[in-house]
């Protein structure tokens, strides 16, 4: 997980993301409405970059809002690790 100091890039979340969002580890399978954000989070670096036409606010805020199955330790501080990163300026 990142410390207090360090923000991971996008592609490296979301590949913790797909190596953690399985049925045995959080009772589902990768939903199939973040597919789409997940794989543009997997091109990104910083919440500040775009994906064609979308910026990566805008991609962060759809995947979370399409991660409401996600469940467990691990989904919840990835949300919340996400969460923060659309909070900063």
């Amino acid at each position: 997980m990142k410390t207090a100091t360090t923000t991971r890039s996008l592609s490296t979340i979301a590949a913790e993301i797909r190596k953690n969002w399985t049925k045995a580890n959080s009772g589902s399978s990768l939903y199939f409405g973040a597919v789409p954000y997940l794989d543009a989070m997997s091109t990104l670096d910083k919440i500040s970059d775009n994906y064609m036409f979308d910026s990566g606010r805008s991609i962060v805020a759809y995947f979370l809002g399409n991660a409401g199955t996600w469940k467990g330790e691990v989904a919840r501080n990835i949300k919340k690790e996400l969460n923060a990163m659309l909070k900063s300026r």
